[in-house]
């Protein structure tokens, strides 16, 4: 499977507005398996600004430049502008100096839940006024409402689940729309919860017949359930019924009994130990150590259209995850993201989730300082096993490049460049093996890994 890169503004066959008349090869691939190797951020960042400048010549008529480009040939356009204009010093110097943002009135989307810490704090902290953004953080009900929101414009950019931006760009689930995803806002995070009416059956292979709750099907919450009960024998489209029930309702949900557990973003794992109606059965960081979940993410065009305006959204988030990421702020935050208007929480279930101290629902207080924890790093190889894992479970079919996708949809270069400028570390790699219960994922091997399970539909 593949997906729609940035038009080449040297071809007469591609339409720079991905219309329906486009005939770019990315275009005509379509959901058809893809040969063309993926563009890096680098190159897209470097593609948007020819497509700048060959629109400058020609203004708003494309049908003019594809013509013209017909008749001479792209090779020979971009030879003759470039003797005349120094294209390559003009993509250096946009790209290493960006200015103010184009657009600073920004709308973006949030579901009120810890994941979402960096984009909600940034607001009531500054962040986002301190690199001369007017943002406002519009609280979203559910995935599938941000999802559409995003895609239909209404959001600039949005708080998203890790796997969404790459389900979104291979029109898994929606229509096909190119997403890029900068920034990770959270790891780890999460808690498979349990009623207290199974208390008894603390061994997942008791589970069978057992009704489930996630918030979105293409979440790490879903493929971490599907993975965590599989590993027990259980098959998650047979042995248990998975619904998908958007985070403020778990609680609910839980109490009413319309639910016998659920593998939910915080605070509403917390939440349910505060009612009095659940308990922590596992914290997701001991099915998979730093795991990603949600994440900061745009379309693609968000970026190419305005890039200082993305620049800066993309320093202001990172700068916020770096300051979550000190444990000593967390109290502060926690008091700043608490309002009705964003998480709408008591301060103390908030503070239980983020500082790691916290009661379990099983009469013991647990001190977990990284329960959750904050890393702006995009790994490729992350994206690289959430893939595997959307083959695996049939909501992508036939041959997929797991890398070409990856990297097209995760920046990792963005968010290492954005980090080192702000003083922070980031890494020099992209992939490494990450460990899952016990088991190496080698992102080198990622469709002998799908094909390693007993249980799945690949």
């Amino acid at each position: 499977m593949t997906m729609k890169s940035l038009g080449n503004p040297f071809s007469a066959t591609s339409d720079l507005r991905h219309g329906a008349a486009c005939g770019c090869d990315s275009c005509k691939a379509g959901s058809h398996t893809d040969t063309t190797p993926a563009m890096t951020s680098d190159d897209m960042l470097e593609r948007a600004v020819e497509s700048a400048i060959v629109r400058s010549v020609f203004g708003q008529s494309d049908i003019g430049r594809r013509s013209f480009m017909g008749m001479l040939g792209g090779g020979t356009v971009a030879a003759a502008l470039a003797s005349v204009f120094p294209l390559e010093q003009a993509k250096a110097a946009i790209l290493d100096n960006l200015g103010p943002p184009e657009k600073t009135d920004l709308n973006i989307g949030f579901v009120p839940i810890t994941c979402a810490t960096p984009i909600i704090m940034a607001q009531p902290m500054g962040f986002y006024e301190r690199y001369g953004l007017n943002a406002k953080v519009i609280k979203t009900a559910g995935w599938a409402v941000a999802r559409d929101k995003s895609l239909s414009g209404e959001y600039d950019a949005s708080h998203m689940l890790t796997p969404m931006p790459l389900a979104m760009s291979l029109g898994a689930g929606s229509v096909a729309e190119p997403y890029i995803m900068p920034a990770v806002e959270n790891i780890n995070g999460q808690a498979i919860v349990l009623s207290n009416e199974h208390l008894d059956k603390r061994d997942p292979k008791q589970w069978k017949g057992f009704t489930f709750g996630v918030p979105f099907e293409y979440s790490m919450h879903n493929f971490l359930l599907r993975y965590y009960v599989a590993e027990f024998g259980l098959d998650p489209d047979v042995d248990i019924q998975i619904r998908v029930v958007p985070p403020p309702e778990m609680v609910a949900n839980l109490r009413a009994g319309n639910l016998d557990g659920y593998l939910s973003p915080d605070p509403f794992n917390q939440r349910a130990v505060w009612e009095g109606i659940g308990f922590l059965h596992i914290l997701t960081k001991d099915i998979w150590e730093g795991h990603p979940c949600c994440a900061f993410a745009a379309p693609l065009s968000f970026a190419t259209e305005l890039p200082n305006t993305y620049g800066a959204l993309l320093k202001s988030i990172i700068d916020a995850t770096q300051y979550a990421s000190k444990a000593e702020n967390r109290k502060e935050i926690s008091a700043a993201i608490a309002p009705t208007n964003y998480l709408n929480q008591p301060v103390a279930v908030i503070e239980q989730v983020l500082t790691g101290t916290y009661a379990d629902g099983l009469g013991e207080v647990k001190q977990v300082p990284d329960r959750i924890d904050f890393d702006p790093f995009p790994w490729h190889s992350m994206g690289v096993w959430i893939l595997t894992q959307m083959k695996r479970w049939g909501y992508i079919e036939g041959d997929v490049d797991y890398r070409a996708v990856a990297e097209q949809v995760y920046l990792a270069a963005d968010a290492k460049k954005v980090m080192n400028e702000l003083g922070y570390d980031a890494p020099d790699i992209t992939y490494k093996s990450h460990t899952i219960m016990g088991k190496t994922f080698d992102p080198a091997k990622p469709e002998e890994y799908v094909k390693s399970f007993a249980i799945g539909k690949a």
